[in-house]
């Protein structure tokens, strides 16, 4: 029997390689390079897991600038928000959803205190 690639790599994280572990956190370049993901693969993957534990703006913004630079546009990356919900749950999501806002330089909360806009639309059609 073949051992593949995906097998090797379970096996190694399974037994906590110290080798492996090593070199999959020696940098991102390298974590990437064993994640055997694509960039923009990646860069969600690095989002969804921020959002999962309830990261700061601080740690949020350079996960979201490498998401763009990686080709993600800011309604994927919003999108983001809404695929994690129900893994993550509505509070986690309502919770992140302005960090995220402030990653992509938008004030969430200061745009809600702007004139005109306390009426929060609720359906695609009201925007």
């Amino acid at each position: 029997m073949t051992v593949t690639d995906y097998q090797t790599t379970l096996r190694l994280l399974a037994v906590r390689d110290n080798a492996f572990v090593e070199r999959a956190l020696a940098s991102e370049t390298e974590n990437r390079a064993e994640s055997a993901l694509d960039e923009l693969t990646y860069a969600f993957v690095r989002l969804a897991v921020m959002i999962s534990v309830g990261a700061s703006v601080q740690s949020l913004r350079p996960i979201v600038e490498a998401a763009e630079e990686a080709g993600a546009t800011r309604e994927q990356i919003v999108g983001t928000l809404v695929a994690a919900m129900p893994a993550t749950g509505v509070p986690r999501i309502v919770a992140t959803a302005p960090a995220i806002g402030l990653s992509l330089d938008y004030d969430v909360f200061d745009a809600l205190e702007q004139p005109g806009h306390a009426h929060v639309p609720t359906t695609r059609e009201e925007l």
